[in-house]
């Protein structure tokens, strides 16, 4: 199974600041991402899902660390990110699949962060700067 996800980032006083979301089925925290349809590519993916769970329309910068693991199912998952700039928005709407957006420092993220997988593309986001394409 293939998915596409993305660190969005912001700047608040002087400080990067990184979107997370909540999980409900999971009481997880995580970077926004979901699963590709079949007639998209990735990077319209992360374009996609990140905007539905938070509202966020956003553009693509460099490619991060993927991720590879099995799902709860046992299932093997792909996981491309990107990071990602805001270029527009609307209210976020808790639902059933996401319930919070969160915004936490990038000297934070790690401590909220239910995943190490998660953690590592973080690390891979603040190794060089955003760069859009």
């Amino acid at each position: 199974m293939r998915a596409s996800g993305g660190v969005v980032s912001r700047t608040r006083d002087g400080k990067t600041e990184i979107a997370l979301v909540h999980r409900p089925n999971y009481d997880d925290w995580s970077l926004p991402k979901g699963k590709r349809d079949p007639a998209e590519t990735d990077e319209q993916c992360a374009v996609r899902e990140v905007e539905e769970e938070t509202g966020l329309r956003c553009r693509l910068g460099r490619e991060l660390l993927p991720t590879a693991y099995l799902d709860n199912r046992g299932r093997a998952k792909i996981v491309r990110y990107w990071a990602m700039s805001v270029v527009g928005e609307r209210a976020f709407l808790p639902g059933n699949e996401i319930d919070e957006l969160r915004w936490v420092t990038a000297d934070e993220v790690a401590a909220v962060l239910s995943y190490e997988r998660d953690v590592e593309v973080m690390r891979s986001f603040v190794s060089l700067p955003v760069r859009e394409l």
